[in-house]
C-alpha cells in the first residue's frame, strides 16, 4: 500500500508547492509510481506541471464533493511514472459547501483509498491555511512533510501546525506521523539560518531532514515553463537538492529496498520520458560524487564558520 505524504505549513511562501512538485517528480525519476494531488485552490501545482486552468476538467474539488472518482481525475504528465489530480479555484467553495456535510473530514481519504495500491507515494499539496482542505489532507495522510524557511517567524508558525497535528492524532487520524521538516530557501552563510537550524535540530532531532533546499533561480523559473526543476534543468542545485530529499525519504521506508514499480505506464512515455530520467540520474550521479569527495553542494559557499551568538 502506498504512503500518503501531505506537504503542509499554514505559513505562505515557504516553498510548499515547489517542494510537492519537485519531490513527486524526484520519486518518479527514481522509477517509483507517484501521484501528486493538488489540494490548493490556487492550482499552482497543476500549472507547475504544465496544465492550464480548465473549469470543465475533473479536479480535487469533484473528489471532495463526491461528484467523481480519483481514477476519473487522473492526468498523465511529462514524467513516465508521475500522475496528477489537478485543482481548480472552485475548491475554495468546498470549505463552505462541506460545513454541514457528514464525514466531511474523511472525503479526501475515502477518495484516495482506491489508488493506494497503485502508487507507492501519494504527495498532497496543501493550501497555506489550517482550513477544511488542509484538514482533509492531514486525515488522508500517513505523514506530513513540513517545509519551512530559516527564519524565526517560521518557527512561530510551525507551533500552530504541530498543535493541529496533535489534535488530528487524538480524534481523526491516530497514525499521522511527521515525515520530516525540510529547510527551504536556505542560505547557510547567515547566522540566523544556522541558529534556526540548531533550534529545529534540538526540537525535532532526526526528523529534521539532512537535505536543505537552497535559494535557486532554476527552481523559480521552472513553474513558468510548466516543468519540474529536474526536467527544466536537472543539473541545477535546486533539482539536485530535491533528488537528495527524495532519496532520503525513500531510504526511511521499510519497503524501500524490496519495492518494485508496478507496470503502470503513462502516455507521456511516448514523448521523451526516457531522456528526462537519464538526465535526472546523471544529476543524481553528480550529487553522489560531490558527497563522496566531501565537497559542498549548497548554492553559495559559507561566509562565516562561526555562529553569531549575540543574535
Amino acid at each position: 500500500m502506498g504512503r500518503v505524504i501531505a506537504v503542509a505549513n499554514q505559513k505562505g511562501g515557504v516553498g510548499k508547492t515547489t517542494t510537492a512538485i519537485n519531490l513527486a517528480a524526484s520519486f518518479a525519476a527514481a522509477e517509483v509510481n507517484t501521484l501528486l494531488v493538488d489540494c490548493d485552490p490556487q492550482s499552482n501545482a497543476t500549472s507547475g506541471l504544465g496544465f492550464p486552468k480548465d473549469p470543465d476538467r475533473v479536479s480535487s474539488y469533484h473528489l471532495l464533493m463526491g461528484a467523481a472518482t480519483a481514477e476519473e481525475a487522473l492526468l498523465t504528465t511529462e514524467l513516465e511514472q508521475l500522475w496528477l489530480i489537478p485543482s481548480h479555484k472552485n475548491l475554495i467553495g468546498a470549505n463552505l459547501e462541506l460545513v454541514d456535510a457528514e464525514g466531511r473530514e474523511f472525503r479526501m481519504r475515502d477518495a484516495l483509498a482506491a489508488l493506494r495500491d497503485r502508487f507507492h507515494f501519494i504527495v498532497i499539496d496543501c493550501p497555506p491555511a489550517l482550513d477544511l482542505l488542509t484538514l482533509n489532507a492531514l486525515v488522508a495522510a500517513d505523514a506530513v512533510l513540513i517545509p519551512m524557511q530559516g527564519e524565526y517567524f517560521a518557527l512561530e508558525g510551525i507551533s500552530e501546525l504541530l498543535d493541529t497535528i496533535e489534535r488530528i492524532r487524538a480524534v481523526l487520524n491516530p497514525s499521522l506521523a511527521i515525515e520530516g521538516v525540510v529547510l527551504t530557501m536556505f542560505d547557510d552563510r547567515t547566522n540566523l539560518a544556522q541558529q534556526v537550524k540548531t533550534e529545529l535540530t534540538n526540537y525535532f532531532g532526526d526528523k529534521l531532514c539532512t537535505t536543505t533546499v537552497p535559494r535557486n533561480i532554476r527552481l523559480a523559473e521552472a513553474p513558468s515553463h510548466g516543468k519540474p526543476a529536474l526536467v527544466y534543468d536537472p543539473r541545477s542545485k535546486g533539482a539536485e537538492s530535491y533528488i537528495r530529499l527524495a532519496k532520503e525519504i525513500i531510504e526511511r521506508q521499510p519497503s524501500a529496498i524490496s519495492f518494485q514499480p508496478s507496470g503502470v505506464r503513462s502516455a507521456a512515455s511516448e514523448v521523451d520520458a526516457s531522456g528526462v530520467a537519464e538526465e535526472a540520474m546523471l544529476a543524481h550521479d553528480v550529487v553522489a560524487q560531490a558527497e563522496q569527495s566531501g565537497s559542498a553542494v549548497e548554492e553559495m559557499p559559507k561566509a562565516d564558520e562561526e555562529m553569531d551568538k549575540s543574535a
